[in-house]
C-alpha cells in the first residue's frame, strides 16, 4: 500500500521514468537474422578440424539468452557486438570432416522461446531447413555476382564465311542440311538443320562489344564437332567443330539431291574428320581463351556426357569415321568388335550395324553412354573434363548438360561426379562445375560434385510466375500466380536453403536461355510455341516494363547474374527454336542495350549486391521489398508490378539502417524507360516512405560520403 501512494505521489516525468526502467522490448523477431556470409560465419568455407565461429544477430536487449545447436550440440552465444539496433551473439565450435547443421534458439521473458534457420524465425523448428557446414567444400569467388553472357554460337555472328555449313554438305534426320542466306530469318519449325553461320571468330569480332556490355564470364552452348546447330548430340569431344572453327581441308562434294547416305557427303567427311581442320580448330580456340581472359573476362564450356550423338567416332552410325582419309577406329554401331563396343548398351545383335543400342529418351540421334559397363568411357569423359581446362585451352569451368540423368542410377551418378570433379580441381582449382538440373538439387551440392546449378527452381520460375503469370516455356498462363508475394518468396527461399549457401552465391541466374521462350516473350502472357502461333506473335504485345523489372531482380539477387544473348537488344522467341533467333546487329532495341549496360554498371559498383547478406522485406499482392546489406553497406530493391501506383513504406530497420539516415535512389524503372540519376530520400526512425509508379522497380542506396 505504501508503494502504491508513494507512485501516486510522483510528479508524472518520474512515473515515466519509472515506467520506461520496468518495461523490456518488445520482441522483434524480424530482427533476428544469420546467414553463411563472412559477417555470420568465419570463415565462411572451412577446412576439417578448423575452429567455426557463427554469429546470430537479434534486437537490441531484446532477448535473455541465444543458444546454437550443431548437430544437436548445445553452445552457449555470448553477446560479442552491438550497434544501435542490434545485438550480435558469437559462439565458436570445431567442425569436424562431416556435414554438420545448426540452428539458434532464443530465450526472453515469459517463456519467449525462438527458433531461427534458413527459412527465417519462428515458434516451431523446421529442420529440414537447418543451415549446414561443409567443411573443405570451397566454391571458386570469382563466380560471385560474376556478369556471364550466354552464346548460342551459330545465332551470335558470323565472322568467318569460309567454315559455313553449305547447303546438302549432309543429311541430318532425314533431310539435307540447310545454308541461311538471310541473317534475319526466324528459325524454322524443325530448325535443327539450319545454320546461319555463327562461329567463334564472329565471338572474337565482338569481344569489344562484350566488354563494353559489362560481361565477366562468356558461356558457350557446345562447341565440339556435332551435325546439329545446336551440338547437343556430340560427334567428338577431342575437337572443336571446324564449322566454327578453321577449315583448312575444304575436298569432296555435298549430297545430291535425294541421297541420304552421308558416306557420299565426301566434303562434310573432309571437313570434320581431318586432323588439319581438327587440330586448327583447337588452336584457334586456345587463342581465343587466352585473349578473353587478357581482356578479363572468363569462359564456360558446355559438356553433354549423359549421351552423345549418332554421329560420333565410337558409334559411327553415319559411317563417316570409316570414310574418312584419316585414321579412325571402327565404331560399335558397324562392328561387335569395336573398341567402344563397351561404350554403350545394344539390346541384341545385329552386326554389322546394330541399331539396338539404347537412345537418350528413346532418340535414335542421341545414344545414351554406358558407362556402367565401361571403365574406359568414364576414364575417357574424365579426361576431357581435364583436357579442356588445362593448358593451352584453360577454359575456366564446364556447364553439365542434363547431369542428374547420368549413367543408369543415381549411385553411379553420384560416384562418377564425385570422380569427375576430383580430376577437374586438380587440373584447374579455380574452374567451376556448374550443372543443368530441374527440381531439389541437394543430393549434389553437399561437396565432392557440383559447386551451383542453372538456377531454374530459385530464380528464373519464381521470377517468371510473379511477373508475367506464365510458364517458362510459354505453355501455360496462370492469373493466380501474377502478383503472388507469397508464391514469389516461398518458392525462392525453399529452393535456396535446399540448395545452400555457397551454391547460391554462385548459381546461374537467368530470365532466358535456349531451352525456354524468352522473357520479353513471356511478358506478352500468351501461350503459344512457334508451330501454334507463329514466330511474329512473340515480338506482340511484350512489355518492357515488365522485363526491365526482371533484369533489376536479377542483377541484385544473390548468385551470378546470366544473360542470354540478344536479350539485351530485345529479342524475343518462343521456347526452341524459336529462342534461338539470331543477334540483331545493327537492329538494337538501343533503350533495353544502353539499360543493360547501365543496370550492369550498377550491379558493378555495389560489391554488396555479389557479396551481402539478402533479407526479404515486404511481400504484399504485386509488390515486393528485399536488402543486400553488411554492416557498412545496404541496398533496398523495390519492385511494383501494379498497374497502379503504389505507396510503400519500407522496414529498412531490417537491414541496419536505423534513426534518420538518408538513402539514395540509384536506379529506376518504369513503363517508358528508366532514369539512373540519384535522387535522395531519408529514413525515418527505420523505415523509408517511397511513391512507386505503376510497373516499376526501385534501387536505393544508403547515402555513400
Amino acid at each position: 500500500m505504501r508503494i502504491v501512494k508513494a507512485v501516486d505521489s510522483m510528479k508524472l516525468e518520474y512515473k515515466k521514468l519509472l515506467y520506461m526502467c520496468n518495461t523490456r522490448p518488445v520482441f522483434k523477431p524480424r530482427a533476428l537474422f544469420s546467414d553463411a556470409t563472412e559477417n555470420y560465419r568465419m570463415p565462411p568455407e572451412c577446412e576439417p578440424w578448423d575452429t567455426v565461429r557463427i554469429r546470430l544477430r537479434v534486437g537490441r536487449f531484446n532477448i535473455e539468452r541465444a543458444y546454437l545447436y550443431v548437430d544437436n550440440e548445445e553452445y552457449a552465444m555470448v553477446r560479442v557486438d552491438s550497434d544501435v539496433s542490434f545485438d550480435y551473439y558469437e559462439a565458436a565450435i570445431e567442425v569436424s570432416d562431416s556435414i554438420m547443421s545448426y540452428y539458434f534458439k532464443v530465450e526472453g521473458e515469459r517463456g519467449l522461446c525462438y527458433y531461427y534457420n534458413q527459412m527465417g524465425g519462428a515458434r516451431e523448428l523446421n529442420p529440414y531447413y537447418n543451415f549446414t557446414i561443409i567443411p573443405g567444400h570451397k566454391v571458386p569467388k570469382w563466380v560471385k555476382g560474376a556478369v556471364m553472357y550466354q552464346i548460342y554460337v551459330d545465332r551470335f555472328c558470323d565472322g568467318d564465311t569460309s567454315n559455313n555449313v553449305v547447303d546438302d554438305e549432309y543429311s541430318y534426320i532425314g533431310e539435307h542440311v540447310i545454308q541461311v542466306k538471310d541473317w534475319n530469318k526466324y528459325p524454322a519449325q524443325m530448325g535443327v538443320r539450319e545454320f546461319y553461320g555463327g562461329d567463334l571468330q564472329g565471338v572474337w569480332d565482338k569481344l569489344d562489344y562484350l566488354q563494353d556490355l559489362g560481361i565477366d564470364v562468356i558461356y558457350f552452348n557446345p562447341i565440339f564437332v556435332s551435325p546439329s546447330n545446336h551440338k547437343y548430340d556430340t560427334q567428338d569431344y577431342d575437337y572443336v567443330d571446324p564449322h566454327i572453327g578453321v577449315i583448312k581441308v575444304d575436298e569432296g562434294e555435298v549430297l545430291k539431291e535425294g541421297d541420304q547416305d552421308n558416306r557420299h557427303a565426301t566434303k562434310y567427311i573432309s571437313r570434320v574428320t581431318s586432323k588439319e581442320n581438327l587440330e586448327a580448330s583447337n588452336a584457334f580456340f586456345a587463342k581465343l581463351v587466352e585473349e578473353i581472359h587478357k581482356r578479363g573476362m572468363k569462359v564456360i564450356i558446355d559438356g553433354v556426357f549423359n549421351h552423345c550423338g549418332s554421329f560420333n567416332k565410337w558409334l559411327d552410325r553415319e559411317h563417316i569415321y570409316s570414310s574418312s582419309k584419316d585414321d579412325y577406329a571402327v565404331g560399335a554401331y558397324e562392328k561387335y568388335e569395336s573398341p567402344y563396343h563397351s561404350f554403350f548398351k545394344f539390346y541384341s545383335d545385329q552386326w554389322p550395324d546394330n541399331g539396338s543400342y539404347d537412345g537418350w529418351w528413346g532418340h535414335d540421334t542421341l545414344p545414351k553412354l554406358n558407362y556402367e559397363e565401361s571403365e574406359k568411357l568414364e576414364d575417357y569423359i574424365i579426361e576431357i573434363g581435364k583436357k579442356w581446362v588445362s593448358p593451352p585451352y584453360n577454359v575456366d569451368g564446364w556447364r553439365l548438360d542434363v547431369a542428374a540423368d547420368l549413367g543408369y542410377n543415381s549411385e553411379y551418378n553420384h560416384r562418377f561426379w564425385r570422380k569427375f570433379r576430383k580430376a577437374v580441381k586438380e587440373a584447374n582449382p579455380e574452374a567451376v562445375i556448374l550443372a543443368e538440373h530441374y527440381g531439389d538439387s541437394h543430393d549434389w551440392l553437399l561437396g565432392g560434385q557440383w559447386d551451383t546449378i542453372m538456377n531454374y527452381d530459385a530464380f528464373m520460375e519464381p521470377i517468371t510466375w510473379f511477373l508475367t503469370g506464365m510458364e517458362k516455356h510459354s505453355d501455360e498462363f496462370r492469373q493466380d500466380m501474377i502478383g503472388n508475394a507469397s508464391n514469389f518468396f516461398g518458392a525462392m527461399h525453399h529452393n535456396m536453403s535446399r540448395m545452400g549457401h555457397q551454391a547460391v552465391s554462385i548459381s546461374m541466374n537467368q530470365l532466358s536461355n535456349h531451352d525456354h521462350s524468352r522473357f520479353l516473350t513471356r511478358t506478352n502472357r500468351i501461350v503459344g510455341r512457334t508451330n501454334t502461333m507463329g514466330p511474329q506473335k512473340a515480338n506482340e504485345h511484350v512489355d518492357r516494363a515488365v522485363f526491365m523489372a526482371a533484369v533489376i531482380i536479377q542483377m541484385t539477387w544473390p548468385g551470378a547474374p546470366t544473360l542470354y544473348y540478344g536479350d539485351e537488344a530485345g529479342v524475343c522467341g518462343w521456347t526452341d527454336p524459336d529462342n534461338r533467333r539470331t543477334y540483331p546487329w545493327g537492329k538494337e532495341d538501343r533503350l533495353l542495350l544502353q539499360f543493360h549496360k547501365d543496370v550492369i554498371k550498377m550491379h558493378k559498383e555495389c560489391k554488396v549486391l555479389s557479396t551481402g547478406s539478402y533479407k526479404p522485406l515486404i511481400s504484399e499482392y504485386n509488390l515486393i521489398a528485399y536488402g543486400r546489406f553488411d554492416r557498412n553497406d545496404m541496398v533496398v530493391v523495390i519492385v511494383n508490378n501494379s498497374d497502379d501506383e503504389r505507396r510503400v513504406h519500407v522496414p529498412v530497420w531490417e537491414i541496419g539502417l536505423m534513426r534518420d539516415y538518408d538513402m539514395e535512389q540509384i536506379f529506376v524503372t518504369y513503363e517508358n524507360g528508366y532514369d539512373n540519376n540519384k535522387l535522395g530520400y531519408s529514413v525515418k526512425e527505420g523505415w523509408l516512405d517511397v511513391g512507386m509508379r505503376n510497373k516499376s522497380a526501385m534501387v536505393l542506396r544508403k547515402m555513400q560520403f
